[in-house]
């Protein structure tokens, strides 16, 4: 299965107005195969085509914590990882996935003087896993400590994680690509299902609700591997645990209208969908409760 994992695309710039529209992303993420670690195994015939799939990314999310009002909290980053301790790829992998959603939601309230130590460890991950020459730190960091230009901090810390998912799709290591996309997922879950048990809101409440579709398509993309190694063992569990509890949350989608616009001289129109969550109380509060504890296991780790 060959493909490439479009990590945190730029969808800070999505409207406010189209958020409250419930307005479905459409946002293609072209997920990689089999690492070389993994060279004995042959996908199932379910896998050996690209799974496309679609979520609101860390990015999306801290965007939207803004937009709604919700202060920033040092408390949700993933503090206690601690990157030095971490040896084997997957480790350092997953914890690449967290800590770039964690600088995401930074560089979106602007904190960008805490940004220096994340980027400092994600800095080392990268190195560890080979690929430290596809992130631009210095740049990062110069504009990060300037606060001169948010967008180009955003596209390059974007630009390097998508260099990085090249790379190693490219050389085999498709399988690292992977633990990355899950670990940014499991930290933005972390950090919307947190945010929403101090600060209700129903737009929020509905991206956590939506949070099921993608999830299904993370335990396909671990499938093959779940049975033949310990951790990804390990973490199929537990994102099987997650699944579990979304298992009669109710997410119907329906046409909406088209929307147009200019690009490259052209008019370029997209349909959208609205989306509709059924999802009662005990139902979100049993989400955050198995995503907290997931999480904090991960980090821990």
């Amino acid at each position: 299965m060959k493909g490439r994992a479009f990590f945190l695309v730029i969808v800070f710039l999505v409207s406010l107005s189209s958020c409250r529209n419930n307005t479905k992303k459409s946002d293609e993420f072209r997920l990689a195969g089999s690492d070389s670690m993994y060279e004995a195994i042959v996908p199932d015939d379910e896998f050996s085509s690209d799974i496309s799939v679609s979520f609101s990314s860390p990015i999306e999310i801290a965007n939207l914590l803004q937009m709604l009002g919700v202060p920033f909290s040092q408390g949700y980053m993933a503090s206690s990882l601690d990157v030095t301790d971490l040896a084997s790829g997957f480790d350092k992998a997953l914890a690449l996935g967290i800590l770039g959603a964690d600088l995401g939601y930074l560089n979106i309230y602007e904190k960008t003087g805490n940004s220096i130590e994340v980027l400092s460890s994600i800095r080392k991950l990268a190195e560890g896993l080979n690929v430290g020459q596809y992130f631009d730190f210095e740049t990062i960091k110069r504009l990060s400590l300037s606060k001169s230009n948010l967008d180009s901090l955003l596209f390059l810390s974007i630009d390097s994680y998508n260099k990085i998912d090249r790379y190693l799709t490219e050389n085999n290591r498709g399988q690292l690509s992977s633990l990355i996309i899950i670990g940014a997922w499991i930290e933005a879950q972390y950090l919307a299902t947190q945010v929403i048990k101090k600060h209700p809101d129903d737009l929020l409440r509905d991206r956590i609700g939506e949070q099921k579709h993608f999830l299904n398509d993370l335990i396909k993309l671990a499938g093959p591997y779940c049975s033949i190694d310990k951790q990804f063992s390990g973490l199929c569990s537990q994102l099987n645990q997650i699944a579990a509890k979304y298992d009669d949350v109710k997410i119907t989608y329906s046409q909406g209208e088209p929307v147009s616009a200019p690009k490259d001289g052209g008019l370029v129109v997209t349909q959208t969908e609205t989306s509709k969550v059924e999802m009662t109380d005990e139902q979100l509060e049993e989400i955050i409760d198995i995503t907290e504890e997931i999480r904090n296991k991960l980090i821990l780790n």
